[in-house]
């Protein structure tokens, strides 16, 4: 029986999210992956790897920022973002549907033209 893949890396955050519409990767603060959607960053990592953070649902904030592993966002608590310091507790499909939840909530919060221009896309896998 094969182990449950855990945590994830910078490459496996680029092939999950980079082919998103309107999905932009750039680097900030020295040495941050961040990838925005319509200009606002909805998933941050460091080049190297690590923790990684991430925008989640209002509803999940408490929940989520209070399991081992997580902790609220420094500076994005507010903004409802939480940060995986110990990605490894996690399993990587588990963070992938965190990561596809995150691009879908920033997402919907852009212009109706916004989104018009971004096309069609599925919160399924």
């Amino acid at each position: 029986m094969a182990a449950t893949k855990r945590g994830i890396t910078p490459d496996q955050l680029e092939a999950l999210c980079g082919h998103w519409p309107g999905v932009t990767r750039d680097i900030k603060w020295g040495e941050d992956l961040v990838f925005s959607v319509g200009g606002k960053m909805f998933v941050v990592m460091p080049v190297h790897g690590g923790r990684l953070s991430f925008k989640v649902h209002d509803e999940r904030f408490l929940e989520l920022s209070d399991q081992p592993g997580m902790i609220a966002a420094p500076y994005l608590a507010r903004a409802r973002w939480v940060s995986v310091v110990e990605p490894q507790r996690f399993a990587t499909a588990e963070l992938a549907e965190l990561i596809r939840t995150a691009y879908g909530l920033v997402r919907a919060k852009l212009t109706k033209k916004m989104q018009a221009e971004l096309g069609a896309w599925s919160q399924e896998p």
